[in-house]
């Protein structure tokens, strides 16, 4: 089972974090964003803290910070959310720079900027470290339901295929002297995308009839079998262990 390439977040290195096997770092990742989610929103210590871990883990893995930074933009839309919190919350409010602020909102904005950061920025940490076909394999060992592995294995294998299908069918179009300028074109970009479904559709049933053909009986079989030793796994949960230790700080303080 593989994903047949390498994705654009991930990259190479020959670092401890690379060796881990996928499925101790897919579960100390798990565990690192339930406990950042878990921290009172008034601990504001207790983020800068994982923010350093988070510095600690990609320095170990020889992932630089412009790298990591420019992956984190995924995240704007959230940022977008958080920034609008306190001028539409209600509750008690206090002037800012001569605006009006809600309190509540101010306090709700800080919770999603501080702990979706976090978790974004774990999540581009293990996608750096992992390869997806290695992922995939974690998952598998995490003993997720196989239909659930084998939907994302067939998602990433095949979403270059159906985006080059698309740039043919848009170059297509182009070369035809087409070009969307206004809601008079729509009905055109709407037939290209029934097209597409058509086609994808008809490509996943010629590959599911292949793939019969050929034995498969409703599961993939596994080549490589990841084992994690005791070691792996205590140097893998080393992140989720002092993130827990600063959340039950921050509980009692």
């Amino acid at each position: 089972m593989g994903a047949g390439h390498a994705h654009k977040l991930y990259r190479r290195g020959h670092s401890r974090v690379h060796a881990l096997p996928p499925h101790t770092k897919l579960a100390a990742t798990f565990a690192f964003v339930i406990v950042v989610v878990s921290t009172p929103r008034e601990a504001m210590w207790a983020f800068a803290l994982y923010a350093v871990l988070l510095a600690v883990v990609a320095h170990q893995a020889r992932v630089p910070a412009p790298f990591l930074l420019k992956r984190l933009l995924i995240e704007v839309p959230f940022v977008a959310f958080a920034v609008l919190m306190p001028f539409v919350a209600e509750g008690e409010r206090v002037d800012v720079l001569g605006m009006s602020l809600s309190v509540n909102g101010l306090w709700g904005a800080w919770n999603v900027l501080a702990k979706g950061t976090l978790g974004v920025a774990a999540s581009v940490l293990l996608a750096s470290t992992t390869e997806l076909r290695e992922l995939l394999l974690g998952l598998q060992r995490l003993k997720l339901p196989p239909l659930l592995v084998q939907i994302a294995s067939f998602m990433i294998r095949y979403g270059d295929v159906i985006a080059d299908e698309m740039r043919r069918m848009r170059i297509a179009r182009e070369s035809r002297g087409f070009e969307a300028s206004g809601v008079k074109h729509w009905g055109v970009l709407a037939k290209s995308a029934g097209a597409l479904f058509i086609r994808s559709y008809e490509r996943g049933e010629r590959v599911h009839l292949a793939m019969i053909s050929r034995g498969y009986a409703g599961s993939m079989p596994v080549i490589d079998e990841v084992t994690a030793s005791r070691a792996q796994w205590s140097y893998a949960l080393a992140l989720p262990s002092a993130a827990l230790a600063v959340c039950l700080l921050g509980w009692t303080l």
